[in-house]
């Protein structure tokens, strides 16, 4: 199956108005998992790499075409994206190495500097058919759209998404990156303003620490595109370590990363599930 375009997804889901998981690749375990468990659910998913994780492996090609194979091998509809990307030059090497969509994070500019490179990095992307996502920032502030007290005003964010064209946008409506504990409070009342006042898909970034059910009233509320890494990560690790913990003398990776893998996988239906608004089968 060829790679979906992203607006593919997204598009449907937010006319639906239901929710799509989208899950960061950090190894090729993280891709083979999160498409295995969007083959177990039916559904389709977003694959996110970011600009953080190329940084860690050196380059961004050699785990990108990996991906893009593995997203191509799908019975399922799945896009592949760039996510949190602050460097141009990245985001013209995922345009090149065939990204169904990119998410350029300019937030930690000032409004009028981010509104200009932002332009610049759609302008360009629309031209290779490559939907963009954004953020909006905090004015002036230096940590981006999720610092935990940052809420995206509505109007602004109207003006944002009509001047830089941007397919997407993320916002702030208090879930936070990197959380271990699911005990963000989102401000539902504003994630249906926004819905209302913008006509792109909003995107929730932070997700991991945010549980089921808020999970479900945000989608309900107007919520598109779910970013879930952390709570994943932390399921991967947990594995690996019950497996070294019960055989502490296994050498092969194979015998821990396999069993980890299983795992995401089985999570990642569960939550595309949730998202979808669908009970897994079996339950």
């Amino acid at each position: 199956m060829p790679l979906t375009p992203t607006d593919d997804i997204i598009g449907p889901a937010r006319d639906a108005n239901t929710g799509v998981g989208a899950f960061n690749v950090v190894q090729i375990e993280h891709a083979e998992a999160i498409v295995a468990g969007a083959e177990q659910a039916g559904l389709p998913v977003v694959l996110q790499i970011s600009e953080n994780t190329a940084r860690y492996h050196g380059a961004l090609a050699p785990l990108a075409l990996a991906t893009l194979e593995i997203a191509r091998a799908a019975a399922v509809p799945v896009a592949v994206h760039l996510d949190h990307a602050e460097s141009a030059e990245l985001v013209q090497e995922a345009v090149d190495l065939g990204f169904t969509s990119v998410m350029f994070d300019a937030s930690k500019l000032p409004y009028k500097a981010n509104v200009a490179a932002t332009r610049m990095i759609t302008d360009h992307c629309h031209r290779a058919d490559v939907w963009v996502e954004a953020e909006l920032g905090e004015i002036g502030g230096k940590d981006g759209a999720h610092a935990p007290h940052v809420r995206t005003d509505p109007e602004e964010a109207r003006e944002f998404a009509a001047a830089t064209a941007v397919d997407a946008l993320a916002v702030a409506v208090g879930s936070s990156h990197a959380m271990i504990i699911r005990e963000a409070v989102l401000d539902l009342g504003l994630i249906a303003r926004l819905r209302d006042s913008l006509d792109i898909p909003l995107v929730l970034h932070g997700s991991s620490g945010v549980d089921d059910s808020d999970l479900e009233k945000a989608v309900a509320a107007g919520m598109t595109k779910v970013n879930i890494s952390t709570h994943l990560n932390q399921l991967f690790t947990r594995t690996v370590r019950e497996r070294l913990h019960a055989a502490p003398d296994v050498a092969d990776p194979r015998r821990y990363l396999g069993p980890a893998r299983g795992a995401v996988a089985a999570e990642v239906a569960r939550l595309l599930c949730l998202l979808a608004g669908r009970r897994p089968e079996g339950t």
